[in-house]
């Protein structure tokens, strides 16, 4: 049995017909529970119209999720998936509501995406049996889930954990213990990428545009809207803070801010943010008001600047994974790869960031044009010393990192 917890924002769903898994959802109040299993029969209620599964397949399925607020009902539960608000203190109170209750091998998952997995733990009376267990939103759909070791995680906690995953059909991925760990740190490289070509007077349109047409699912604005600005600028603030640093001493931040704080428009929840959005929640135009706070200095996008912001786009990120694998975040260029399509939608004709550097550059080349880039456009671009290491013995990432014989 595995059992979850949830937020409004933060439902995870377990594929439960299919796997055979019965599935405790819990919430504060029975009415927010039972909104949990409902999310869950409109996608059955919408596989049943589409043919993908019987009425009684989806009768099945639905009767495997437990709604309640009775903790008592996670006894005897294998694994559990804490998916609150990125709080520690209330993820703290869930653990130590839920814990009492398990059995000794039971292992705690905790869904975020940002919130280091080691300091969870410290709430925790077993932290052998803590890991992060990051699924991508929407769940139902998305078919990454991004594995977090904490520093006392055990193995036989990371085996389980990989089992989970594969039952319930997803692919997993294993990534150390750091803020953001590795999906949301790149993800957040390529968001970033486009304000900032906001903030220095590129029109909003060309943005979008060029980021859809490097292959990206949608342009970084509307990625940011779907994120959420709000969101954005409490991250911020926290990285700024760990750093000892201003959140609004740069252009990017300042427009952040002037978005949020100041105009409101927090993103797609809300129905503004870089966008406006009709009824139906969808993209209705960019926000026309946008370039009064900035000035537009680039109205047209010729063949060379086209090239130009696609390779600051998709380096960018590149970047960002170089740093991770010197860090130790991640090991294995297989999950950094399939990771980066995956998790984010990072352009998949590249086969992944590690493909990107290794097969269409190069390290050496890639090395020479992020050095370019970063005297151009900032430190941000700068080559790692694993990267320019990398480049001086002419190794690719395939060749260091890969799976020995």
């Amino acid at each position: 049995m595995a059992a979850t917890q949830r937020d409004p924002d933060h439902t995870i769903l377990v594929d439960v017909g299919t796997t055979g898994t019965k599935t405790v959802l819990i919430d504060v109040k029975q009415e927010s529970a039972e909104k949990g299993k409902a999310y869950s029969k409109r996608i059955v209620d919408k596989d049943i119209s589409r043919g993908k599964t019987t009425k009684e397949k989806g009768e099945e399925l639905l009767a495997r999720i437990t709604p309640t607020t009775d903790y008592a009902l996670i006894k005897g539960a294998d694994l559990i998936v804490e998916a609150v608000f990125e709080d520690p203190s209330l993820k703290a109170e869930v653990i130590k509501k839920a814990e009492p209750l398990l059995a000794d091998n039971t292992v705690f998952g905790s869904n975020t995406s940002t919130l280091p997995i080691t300091g969870l733990a410290e709430s925790s009376s077993r932290p052998k049996n803590f890991i992060g267990i990051h699924f991508f939103s929407p769940v139902e759909r998305m078919g990454l889930v991004e594995l977090i070791i904490g520093k006392e995680t055990t193995d036989e906690t990371k085996a389980k954990a990989i089992d989970y995953v594969l039952k319930i059909r997803k692919t997993p991925i294993i990534a150390n213990d750091f803020r953001g760990f590795y999906t949301s740190r790149c993800f957040a490289t390529y968001t970033a990428e486009g304000i900032e070509m906001l903030a220095e007077g590129i029109a909003p349109a060309i943005i979008e545009n060029v980021g859809r047409q490097s292959g990206m699912p949608m342009g970084p604005l509307e990625v940011s809207d779907s994120v959420g600005l709000d969101t954005m600028v409490k991250v911020g603030k926290q990285l700024a803070e760990a750093a000892g640093e201003d959140p609004l001493a740069d252009k990017r931040g300042q427009l952040l801010h002037w978005l949020v704080e100041e105009k409101g428009r927090v993103g797609r929840k809300a129905g503004k943010g870089f966008y406006e959005y009709g009824e139906d929640g969808k993209p209705a135009r960019i926000w026309p008001e946008l370039t009064s706070q900035v000035e537009t200095k680039v109205k047209e996008c010729p063949p060379e600047l086209k090239k130009e912001l696609t390779k600051r786009l998709l380096m960018r990120q590149c970047v960002e994974v170089a740093r991770c694998f010197e860090e130790g975040v991640i090991t294995d260029p297989r999950d950094a790869d399939v990771g980066s399509i995956l998790g984010w939608g990072f352009a998949p004709y590249t086969g992944g960031c590690v493909s990107y550097i290794d097969l269409f550059w190069g390290t050496k080349k890639f090395v020479e044009e992020a050095d370019r880039m970063a005297q151009q456009y900032g430190p941000r671009f700068a080559p790692n010393k694993l990267l320019r290491d990398m480049a001086a013995k002419n190794e690719t990432f395939y060749g260091r990192f890969g799976a020995k014989k």
